[in-house]
């Protein structure tokens, strides 16, 4: 078993695990670290997948980026999606307070492994990915 040592500040992790992660469906529903999301099942069943990942290309490294660098990030994430068939749904990632918010997308089917890939392509600190029991937990990526 290899061990992983992140370089990400423990001050940005905590903002990761105390974060509010948004999925804008009909009705719009809020996953948090660690904890079973009865609404992302039943996103999965109705999707017929049996996991998904929570992922943005804004801001790489959690360094803020302008409006319209991010704006064209996000399009260029959803291109390569596209690319690979993937359905997804607009999201967020904000924090309680609401002072930071991140457009990301839920993305449907997509494993860890190629989730973490595009995460690293994006140079983000980390994703969340949600397997069959529905427990969206934070993937650290450096």
């Amino acid at each position: 078993m290899s061990s992983f040592t992140t370089r990400i500040p423990e001050q940005t992790l905590a903002s990761y695990r105390t974060a509010e992660y948004a999925v804008f469906t009909e009705p719009a529903f809020v996953l948090e670290v660690d904890e079973p999301s009865a609404a992302l099942a039943a996103l999965h069943e109705r999707a017929g997948v049996r996991e998904s990942a929570f992922i943005t290309a804004c801001n790489p490294e959690s360094a803020p980026l302008d409006e319209a660098t991010n704006a064209a990030r996000q399009a260029e994430l959803a291109r390569l999606l596209a690319a690979k068939g993937y359905a997804w749904i607009a999201a967020e990632g904000r924090s309680p307070a609401r002072n930071w918010v991140e457009p990301s997308y839920l993305v449907l089917g997509l494993g860890l492994e190629e989730g973490a890939a595009l995460g690293r392509r994006f140079a983000q600190n980390a994703i969340l990915h949600a397997a069959e029991d529905a427990v969206p937990r934070l993937v650290l990526l450096r």
